[in-house]
């Protein structure tokens, strides 16, 4: 699981609704991001699908900014979130997109992204004793919950039989 394993616990909701926004937009770039590749590479279905996401992650984040309003809610320096890494459980993973990208490979890479941000909640959930906490992570588990199952329905279009083998034509080659 990434960005729970030995991250300290969250202590407010403010403080959990701080994280979640964070990794809302997280998400909405990159998925942004995967519908431009899915653009470049001519698939319009999966470039409909990350367009679809990135504006799901986004119309989340206009709601925990809504939440947000009235509570005391820190500001987080990115290297001060509490979760592994440097990036939220939610972000694609950059080193792992490319140009040469199967559709499959890219919902695979939505799938675990959203798999680990359903875990980072459900471990707040199950970890918190504060009850407003308990009551955010449940409710954001429950959204990503959604977003999983949506990628691996989306995902059964692409069987891994059907992925085409790629020769790269113009290979990276290193600078001196």
């Amino acid at each position: 699981m990434t960005g729970t394993d030995t991250a300290p616990p969250i202590a407010t909701a403010g403080e959990l609704l701080s994280h979640a926004y964070q990794m809302e937009l997280e998400a909405q770039e990159r998925y942004d991001f995967l519908s431009v590749q899915m653009t470049v590479h001519n698939n319009s279905e999966l470039a409909d699908l990350f367009r679809e996401l990135s504006r799901i992650e986004g119309l989340h984040a206009r709601e925990i900014l809504e939440q947000m309003k009235g509570r005391e809610v820190p500001q987080i320096a990115p290297l001060d979130f509490k979760w592994n890494g440097g990036e939220s459980p939610e972000a694609l993973d950059l080193g792992d997109m490319h140009y040469m990208m199967t559709p499959r490979e890219a919902l695979l890479l939505a799938l675990n992204a959203e798999q680990n941000a359903f875990e980072f909640f459900d471990h707040l959930l199950k970890a918190t004793s504060d009850p407003e906490v308990k009551t955010f992570a449940a409710e954001f588990a429950e959204e990503e919950k959604e977003h999983v199952e949506l990628v691996l329905k989306e995902l059964k279009k692409y069987p891994e039989a059907d992925e085409p083998l790629r020769d790269d034509m113009d290979p990276p080659v290193a600078q001196e």
